[in-house]
């Protein structure tokens, strides 16, 4: 008798974005280069482009949670990445839905587009950090993230620790503070995790690209690193790898053009083989 085999399955929570560069769209080109199976529960629908973002439309929150938990209960996936929000009572389905399950988050709090179009209402940003920062198993703001969720200038590497402390807090194990928004020559993404002895921190560096194709860059990474701890690696070896992936994805796509505004980065630079894993 042959042996079951299976993917591993990693499951977004996100927003459609039209242009294919950011959210689901990014997330799916993502899973596929780094070789494990992607689900969907999508929270929103956007028309948008590389110049901005026109509308969006939030979707039901019963049929987000209708989307997870038909993805959960059949797929099983043991990784979880989740983008776009809209509004607090999405926040609260997502949160409902899986905290019925133990599974691995990412969580990737998408406040404000590029283009500085909000993404999330001002209620539910305090939803998400009542509900969901205890459920997650990382979550990856961007400074003006953090900024929008702590409060918090992030002018020193004082405030920056402060800041990571406040979310944990709410119940945050372990936060990813992306630096791709500071300028420089390098982008630092800085790693928060709490231990016995207080937080401890580790920095990921990677040279500064010089081009505007960094639409969904930051769904990319946080998709990324969620890719990564589905083939089996650490999380902080996930980060490292992921950091690779971003950024050669980046210069793969620095001098493309599609549309007139930021571009897509070049998903598909380099893909892996899909992992296929043996079933008992």
């Amino acid at each position: 008798m042959k042996s079951k085999k299976t993917y591993p399955v990693v499951l977004s929570i996100a927003g459609s974005d039209s242009s294919g560069g950011a959210g689901i769209q990014a997330d799916l080109k993502t899973f596929s280069a780094l070789g494990v199976y992607g689900a969907t529960a999508i929270t929103a629908i956007t028309a948008q482009n590389t110049i901005g973002v026109h509308s969006q439309l939030a979707i039901a929150p019963q049929m987000v949670y209708d989307q997870i938990m038909a993805v959960v209960e059949d797929l099983r996936p043991s990784f979880v990445k989740i983008g776009m929000l809209s509004n607090a009572e999405i926040v609260h389905a997502v949160a409902e839905a899986l905290g019925k399950f133990s599974l691995n988050i990412v969580l990737d709090p998408v406040i404000v587009s590029t283009s500085g179009h909000r993404l999330l209402s001002l209620e539910a940003e305090e939803t998400l950090k009542k509900e969901l920062l205890p459920l997650s198993t990382l979550i990856t703001p961007n400074l003006p993230e953090m900024r929008a969720l702590t409060g918090t200038s992030l002018s020193s590497a004082e405030e920056k620790e402060c800041a990571a402390r406040r979310l944990m807090e709410y119940g945050a194990k372990a936060i990813l503070l992306k630096g791709g928004h500071e300028d420089g020559d390098t982008k630092t993404d800085i790693l928060y995790t709490a231990s016995p002895n207080g937080i401890l921190s580790r920095t990921f560096s990677s040279e500064t690209i010089a081009t505007k194709n960094t639409h969904g860059t930051g769904c990319t990474l946080s998709a990324a690193i969620t890719a990564y701890m589905a083939r089996g690696l650490s999380m902080e070896d996930a980060i490292e790898e992921a950091k690779k992936y971003i950024t050669e994805a980046i210069r793969a796509g620095a001098d493309i053009s599609v549309g007139n505004g930021f571009g897509p980065v070049n998903h598909s630079f380099n893909p892996l083989k899909m992992i296929i894993n043996e079933i008992g």
